[in-house]
């Protein structure tokens, strides 16, 4: 499914409509008969990645316990335990990602992702960049380079693509691969 497809779609909807879907997407949510099946294909010390709404990305856990709606998992980048949702969890693996639309230049919190590089404009008119530490309704949180924490509009912000290189000696090459065109 392209969610940047479904989400560039509901530009139009009015805040009524969208409250109207999100009441009739609840209720599939917690339909039994779309629970089950998931439920049954999980087991304690199953690698599974589910989707963090509070991150706005995918995160690697181990199953610990399944429950009726559902399970007990430890994260396993920091080992916090989380109860997760039978339905946050990718089984599929299905691309999370959502794409800005084509000539969009403005970030939003759909397009961003916790520990995701970004660049913004200060007061002064500098470069500054950093790494986001939290999606907040109108702005994100951020650590810069030099260890200052910052809370900037989204409006400001620039992605920035990380990279690592190397040079050989007397040759001006850097490795690395296209993300996107």
């Amino acid at each position: 499914m392209n969610y940047s497809e479904i989400l560039h779609s509901l530009q139009s909807a009015s805040l009524f409509d969208l409250y109207r879907l999100r009441v009739g997407i609840d209720g599939m949510l917690n339909q039994p008969e779309r629970l089950l099946p998931i439920k049954r294909r999980l087991h304690p010390g199953m690698e599974i990645c589910y989707f963090s709404n509070k991150e706005n990305k995918q995160v690697d856990a181990v199953v610990e316990e399944v429950h009726r709606v559902s399970v007990h998992a430890r994260d396993k980048a920091d080992g916090k335990r989380w109860s997760i949702p039978l339905y946050a969890i990718n089984l599929g693996g299905a691309n999370t990602d959502i794409h800005p639309r084509q000539g969009q230049t403005r970030l939003d919190k759909n397009l961003l992702k916790v520990g995701e590089s970004v660049g913004f404009h200060d007061r002064d008119h500098r470069e500054r960049y950093g790494k986001i530490l939290q999606l907040n309704p109108k702005t994100v949180s951020l650590l810069t380079n030099d260890r200052m924490r910052w809370r900037v509009a989204y409006s400001l912000l620039f992605q920035v693509m990380d990279g690592e290189g190397h040079q050989e000696p007397g040759i001006g090459l850097i490795e690395g691969e296209i993300v996107e065109r």
